[in-house]
């Protein structure tokens, strides 16, 4: 499997877990696909966390604090750094 798919798939296991509303039976197919590639374009821990909170606030027409988005944020990042650090 390629290193940029694997990747994506602990992103969105990390993101499935997450269910910042947690709901039954709900999906968020495409927040997460927003995230992941928000992912992607970000370094900075506080900016992710922004944009998460932004893409989720954008379908959900929820906040979610923004201690919960850099909490994942940090997450994310992390699964990013190591994969970067092991091409």
């Amino acid at each position: 499997m390629r290193k940029e798919v694997h990747t994506n798939l602990k992103f969105y296991d990390l993101l499935t877990e997450w269910n910042p509303f947690q709901l039954k039976n709900e999906s968020y197919e495409t927040e997460i696909a927003d995230v992941i590639q928000a992912v992607h374009m970000y370094d900075h821990p506080l900016n992710l966390a922004k944009k998460i909170q932004s893409v989720y606030e954008f379908s959900f027409e929820k906040i979610i604090p923004l201690e919960s988005c850099l909490e994942i944020a940090v997450a994310l990042l992390k699964v990013k750094n190591q994969a970067s650090c092991s091409l």
